[in-house]
């Protein structure tokens, strides 16, 4: 079976770390190793690391980073495994038998780079599981439900196409999936996260949006599809404020559509 190490980017936020690291150390297949990128001003994540009993997977860095992206890099800088996932503090994994099931899946089809599933999260105000197979065709609709927190990477990967681009502040994962787009792909029907909606791309939405355009005409131009599809997600966002569009989507999920 393949060897993977999980990656976590903390924050300020013990509370989230503990509850992350908790479902890690539950995993019926433990990590060959855990990194903790700690980017805290405060001492507390710092100081349950050093003086709470840790497993030997787990393994810290205590400085200060120019942001996500850098973060994330430093993490897989220092992953000596053949499969990497990045876990934020906050993110959970969904059950038990996450990693042993993914390790299957990549030894099951060795040419596979990248994995992604499903994750549960919250969507006017109800908790729903997106996620699709990933389509290199539909880039222009963003991350489309591939969710981030459930791509599993292998470490050669980011060798040949690099690592998070620190230009970027919140649509770093999605600049990396552009890339990542002709690397062969396995998409894993399973839950695998339940997201913490605390992150950047939730309370900056629409910022996101905006971000992710340009990326995308990085790489390929303009695209009227792009267009249209964001200015479909832009009222569909402003919708979901209101009383009547989350009655709207309470029916979506009752009719079994939320993941369109």
């Amino acid at each position: 079976m393949a060897s993977i190490t999980v990656i976590t980017i903390c924050f300020n936020n013990l509370a989230d770390l503990q509850r992350t690291c908790a479902t890690i150390d539950a995993q019926t297949h433990l990590p060959n190793g855990h990194w903790v990128i700690n980017g805290s001003f405060t001492s507390d994540i710092e100081q349950w690391l050093l003086y709470t009993p840790q497993p030997v997977y787990r393994k810290w860095m205590n400085e200060r980073d120019e942001g996500i992206s850098d973060a994330f890099n430093k993490g897989i800088e220092r992953a000596g495994s053949e499969i990497t996932h990045l876990l934020h503090a906050g993110d959970c994994y969904a059950s038990n038998d996450v990693l042993e099931v993914v390790l299957n899946n990549f030894g099951k089809h060795p040419s596979v780079q990248w994995a992604s599933g499903n994750i549960q999260m919250n969507r006017g105000g109800r908790s729903v599981v997106v996620g699709k197979p990933f389509e290199r065709s539909k880039l222009y609709r963003g991350m489309r439900s591939v969710s981030h927190p459930t791509w599993f990477v292998k470490k050669a990967v980011y060798d040949r196409i690099g690592t998070f681009n620190n230009k970027y502040k919140i649509a770093m994962d999605y600049d990396l999936m552009c890339r990542m787009a002709n690397e062969p792909y396995l998409y894993i029907d399973k839950v695998m996260v339940v997201f913490d909606d605390a992150g950047i791309s939730n309370r900056k939405y629409l910022d996101s949006l905006k971000e992710n355009r340009q990326v995308y005409e990085s790489y390929f131009g303009f695209s009227f599809l792009l267009v249209v599809w964001q200015l479909r997600l832009k009222l569909l966002h402003l919708l979901l404020q209101t009383p009547f569009g989350k009655w709207l989507f309470y029916l979506k999920k009752k009719i079994g559509l939320e993941n369109l």
